[in-house]
């Protein structure tokens, strides 16, 4: 497979205290996701996961805090009737993309999450969803990739929760 022809991004996986997960809902009224997107060029995983977090949903740094960043690179192809929807001109040359997931602790409070504090808004609604919800109630192309990024950091959020209630 050549990476080449897939946008490199990340995308967040964001539980709260009783381990639902923050879901958002497309502006252009596609469905519902994780917040995620791509990584400028020349920034870390990391440091794009921290920027498009605040972006998307307004939380900062101290609001969250990252659990687990996924070992590997998760692939999705989008359909090519949708391209046009889902990447800028410039990017129309990749066929999918290619994610690095990230398992976060929200630490906030529900008012915290600011959908509209960036000037490009990418969703319109929010709520704490169950854990395994996104892969029957998301974006149809994702959801393969959600299954294996669920699949892969679920034994980091029961670590977590095994931790906290000590």
């Amino acid at each position: 497979m050549n990476s080449s022809l897939y946008r490199p991004n990340v995308g967040i996986i964001i539980f709260n205290k009783e381990a639902k997960l923050l879901w958002c809902k497309r502006k252009q009224g596609d469905g519902w996701q994780f917040p995620q997107g791509g990584i400028d060029e020349g920034e870390a995983p990391k440091e794009a996961i921290y920027r498009e977090t605040f972006e998307e949903v307004g939380l900062r740094e101290d609001k969250i805090n990252i659990v687990k960043e996924n070992e590997k690179w998760i692939n999705y192809d989008v359909p090519k009737n949708k391209i046009p929807k889902y990447f800028s001109l410039k990017n129309r040359k990749f066929k999918g993309q290619t994610q690095k997931w990230f398992l976060a602790e929200f630490l906030g409070k529900d008012e915290d999450i600011n959908l509209n504090c960036h000037n490009q808004i990418e969703f319109i609604e929010w709520k704490w969803s169950s854990y395994w919800h996104p892969i029957v109630g998301g974006v149809d192309f994702k959801r393969e990739a959600y299954r294996e990024a669920l699949s892969d950091l679920l034994p980091f959020l029961y670590k977590h929760f095994r931790r906290s209630n000590l």
